[in-house]
This record gives structure tokens, sequence and C-alpha cells, in this order.
């Protein structure tokens, strides 16, 4: 069957593609030739910088225009003397000193993949494609889903709101508060996530520059390594085996995967608001919600969202768990694990896409979450027994207990009775009567 959207095994690739499209460029199959492509280019380029090799400028500048006009075909063939070297790394090698050949430059061929082992161009090109896919796409979108998000806090900052806490009715809130909650566990996330450095391994078959020090030995090559990486972006790690340690990407896993559980916290919270018809939501013509209820609007985007987040978290542990270990100088099972790097970054996404959608979908019911608490008077005895202790009143929590825990419903008018009882002050009693589940909300930072 030809590959399609509708053939395709992974949805990523099928159903959702239109969403992860852009991700192609970093982690598909062409995105990692290109990046490795991108690398050895670099790494030659460098080189004649250093005055190790002198490059005609022709050469210089064919070089400059594979890696920024790198395409289909060129990917085609690599793989096609792939086939041949059943090596995808040598492949790059090869088409690269064609490259040189074709531009007069021939005598330098050899200087490419100068001294390097395999891991030199992938634990360079893969962290340097992750970094362009997270400054590029993935922070991007978080950000934006932040802000979609304060953007609704602020609209609804003075929106009182019963809390329920181990699904019980607990003291008021504001539903502005209750996703400020989840911007700020957000923000902390992504402030950690930025002091993470984008680290990659250059130093040959196992780390030492062997080959490097034995042509050259008394050049610096830590400190050309070190300058190499920092020219791309990247932190070069100082001692390594063949590979990097990966303990900087697992540190970025793990970051991610906790900025997920966040936000299926919120998918939860959301899905529970409008279950009890806090919120309804925007309705789209010719959409239906079921196939046998026509009433129903399904809250379906934070579900969706809820499921890929899970898909991704799943990936992200493994990926954190697996990559930083490796039997001795080097084992390959980082190799086919680190290909998949892509895809828990596509599936989260997804989800944000998802989220963003349903968050824009989301119309405020007032009047449900106005009615919910005037049903909940109870929620005022803690206020209640609060001024009580500050008048120095015997035993207030008890008095108040004995009124509310389990009573069923607590209206304002068995409230005041009880406040009428009280032995104090006509001044005291006024002011507890003022209180209600709407205006008792506590406070906020002001923004």
């Amino acid at each position: 069957m030809e590959l399609s959207a509708l053939s395709a095994l992974s949805p990523i690739d099928g159903r959702y593609r239109s969403q992860t499209a852009n991700l192609a460029d970093f982690f598909s199959e062409f995105g990692l030739i290109r990046y490795r492509v991108v690398v050895e280019v670099e790494y030659l380029l460098f080189l004649h910088k250093k005055k190790f090799i002198q490059l005609p400028a022709k050469t210089q500048k064919a070089l400059r225009n594979l890696t920024q006009d790198f395409s289909l075909e060129d990917a085609a063939a690599i793989k096609a003397i792939e086939k041949t070297t059943n090596h995808d790394v040598k492949a790059v090698e090869y088409f690269l000193k064609e490259t040189l050949d074709q531009t007069e430059a021939g005598k330098w061929k050899e200087w490419v993949h100068f001294g390097l082992t395999s891991q030199d161009i992938n634990n360079t090109a893969v962290p340097l494609s992750w970094k362009h896919a997270i400054e590029y796409e993935y922070l991007p979108a978080l950000l934006n889903l932040k802000t979609e998000l304060g953007l609704l806090a602020d609209e609804w900052r003075d929106i009182p709101m019963l809390a329920r806490t181990h699904g019980q009715p607990a003291s008021p809130t504001r539903l502005g508060k209750e996703l400020h909650v989840f911007i700020e566990r957000l923000q902390n996330q992504i402030e950690l996530f930025l002091t993470i450095p984008f680290t990659g391994k250059f130093g040959g078959a196992t780390g030492n520059f062997n080959a490097h020090t034995v042509a050259y030995p008394k050049y610096d090559w830590i400190k050309f390594g070190n300058e190499f990486l920092h020219g791309l972006g990247l932190v070069r790690q100082q001692y390594t085996t063949q590979i990097e340690h990966y303990d900087d990407l697992a540190a970025q896993f793990d970051n991610m995967r906790r900025i997920n559980n966040i936000l299926i916290d919120l998918c939860r919270d959301i899905w529970s608001y409008i279950s009890t018809d806090y919120f309804k939501q925007r309705t789209k013509a010719g959409e239906v919600g079921s196939s046998a209820m026509p009433h129903k609007v399904n809250p379906i985007d934070f579900e969706n969202a809820e499921g890929n987040l899970g898909v991704a978290n799943s990936l992200l542990d493994h990926l954190a768990n697996k990559l930083p270990i490796s039997r001795l100088q080097r084992d390959l099972t980082d190799s086919t694990v680190l290909r998949n790097i892509g895809v828990p970054m596509a599936h989260t996404l997804i989800a944000f896409r998802s989220l963003e959608k349903g968050l824009s979908k989301l119309v405020l019911n007032d009047e449900a979450i106005y009615n919910d608490l005037d049903r909940n008077w109870a929620v005022v005895s803690e206020a209640i027994q609060t001024i009580l202790r500050r008048e120095n009143y015997p035993q207030p929590y008890e008095a108040l207990k004995d009124l509310t825990r389990g009573k069923g419903t607590i209206d304002q008018k068995t409230l005041h009775k009880f406040i009428e009882k009280l032995n104090v002050s006509a001044k005291v009693k006024k002011e507890l009567k003022a209180i209600t589940p709407h205006n008792y909300t506590g406070v906020q930072p002001k923004r």
C-alpha cells in the first residue's frame, strides 16, 4: 500500500500529520541526514578557519549552499550511497567528498570526517536538531498555550467559585486564581527547562581525540572541540566515552514530562468543571457529540490532550531512563532509541493544540457557578469559627461542626439563626452575617 496520511502506521504521520509536519525538518530520516551534513560541513569549514586546510571560495560557497538548500534529492543520494556502505554516517562522508571533487577541491576530501567517529557527528547532529525543535516549535507552542490560559485567568479573575477538596465543597475560591495555579506551575517548569544546557559529544572514537592528537600532537584539540561546538550553540561534554552522556537530554525529557503532568491535571480539572456545568462549550454547525445521543457536547479536546500527553510521557520516561545507560565505552542500544525523540514531542504538540482548541470553546456558565455557591452555605462555617476564635468565643469549631457536619443542606437562614443565638456583640453578629459564599474568597496576588 502506498504511504499516505490514510495508510500511515502512526497517527503522527496520518491523522495528525497536518499538526506535526514541521517536526519532520528535525526528526525524520531526512532531518537526521540534513543535520549530519550540517555538522560535517561545519567541521570542514572550521578546519579551514583554523588553517588546517585551504578550501577555495567556490567550495566554501557550495558547502554553505548545500546546508541551506539541502533537498530530498540530496538525502536520496546519500541513502543510495548507504546501500553500498551499509553505514549511514559514512554515506554522508562519501557524499561530501563527491561535492569537493565537483568544486575542484578534491585534494582536501580526506579531511572530510578527519579524525572523527560516527558518534561525533550523531551526538552533535541530534542535540542540534533537538535544540532547534525546542526553540522553534516546542517552546513557542508552550508559551502560547500559557498565554491563552493567562488571558482566561484574567477574564475570570473575579468569578467566585466553590472549591472542592477531596471532591467535597470547601472554602470558596476564584476561577481566575485556580487557572493561575497552573500558569505558575508551568512558568516554574519553563524556567527550570531553560537552565538545562544542550550538550554534545565531540572527541573521537573513545572521547580522547586519539586520532587528532597522533596527527598533530602539539595542537590543543580540547580547545578546538569546545570552540567548534560552542559555535553551533552547544556545550561540549569534556569527559566522554564514544557517545555522549545523555544526562542533560534526559533532564529535558523529565522536565517535559513534568510540564505534561501539569497539563494533564489541567485537562482533568476543566473536564470536571464541564461535567458540573460550570462551563458550556461553543458548538460548530455540522458537528455531533455522540452517534446516539444528539444532545451531547463532549469535552473531547481535553480528553484528546490528556491521551496524547500520556503517550508522550510514557515515551519520555523510557528515553530518560534508557539513554544515559550504556555498556562500557559504548553499545548500540542508544542508536535506535534516539531516533524516536521526535515522537513524544509530536504527541505533546498535538496535545497543546487540542488544549488550545478546548480552551477557546469554553463559555462561562456563571448561573451554575453561583447556584452551586448558594446551595453550600456551610462553607462559610470556617469564616464564622475563625472570627469567633478572634473574639475568644469558647469552642467555636466544635459549635460549627455540630451545626454543619453531615447535616445535609445548610442555607443562609440556618446560619443566620445560629449567629443570632451566639453570645457576641451586635457588631460581631453583623460582621458574621455579611459573610457569604460569594464574597468569602480570600485574596489574590496582584498581577
